[in-house]
């Protein structure tokens, strides 16, 4: 599932990208009562794998990685699939190594305003063990 569209910039600790697929009616994520404003958690993760993949070295594979945890989230708004115009994803590189990096995010509408912010923690490179398969 790719949910973001456009990738509109990007450095070694910040990325922005942009997307209109909030207001699609098959939008995996959407449920009977429309896109939830806890989705913009997946439209972040996506924009810092998106950042993972573009820091990773010439030839090299980029790291895997899993959302570990997300603090301090807030929400503008309940619902994501009312809003007009594109979402504008961006997440912050605040630290990191080779096993974990820390990001700040936020999902804000085409006029600036703040529909979900927050931190991740984002685990690399640790393989699941096959019971975690099951």
């Amino acid at each position: 599932m790719c949910l973001l569209e456009r990738l509109d910039a990007w450095d070694a600790q910040h990325i922005a990208c942009s997307t209109a697929t909030h207001r699609l009616p098959d939008n995996p994520l959407r449920t009977a009562d429309g896109l939830m404003a806890p989705c913009a958690i997946e439209y972040a993760a996506q924009a810092m794998a998106l950042h993972g993949g573009l820091l990773a070295k010439e030839g090299q594979e980029a790291s895997a990685g899993y959302l570990a945890s997300v603090r301090n989230v807030q929400f503008g708004q309940a619902r994501l699939d009312t809003v007009d115009g594109d979402l504008q994803v961006q997440a912050h590189r605040l630290s990191g190594d080779e096993r974990q990096v820390l990001y700040e995010f936020r999902v804000g509408d085409a006029g600036g305003r703040m529909l979900a912010q927050g931190r991740a923690v984002v685990v690399l490179n640790t393989p699941l063990s096959t019971e975690d398969l099951a």
